[in-house]
């Protein structure tokens, strides 16, 4: 299992991202979370195998063309106590 925090900037809140991120990453099967951050941007962790995560993020990418101007992925330590994935504020 492996983590990531992925910062998505461009046109992207306001348009249902957050909720899209979510059902992408159950489809996955992901844990973590989506939240607003105050710049604009989107920020998402997620935790997995590698494969699914950049699936979920190509999956994202992929439903809002042309609002997803950026997107920055680093790996981090994955937290065996993210046991789902939520929408948080």
């Amino acid at each position: 299992m492996v983590a990531k925090h992925v910062i998505f900037a461009g046109h992207v809140q306001g348009v249902g991202f957050r909720f899209t991120a979510h059902r992408m990453a159950a489809r996955h099967q992901l844990t973590g979370f989506v939240r607003n951050l105050g710049d604009g941007s989107v920020e998402m962790v997620a935790q997995g195998s590698a494969g699914d995560i950049d699936d979920c993020i190509e999956d994202i990418k992929e439903s809002f063309p042309g609002y997803v101007r950026e997107v920055i992925v680093n790996d981090i330590p994955s937290d065996p106590k993210r046991t789902d994935f939520k929408i948080t504020f």
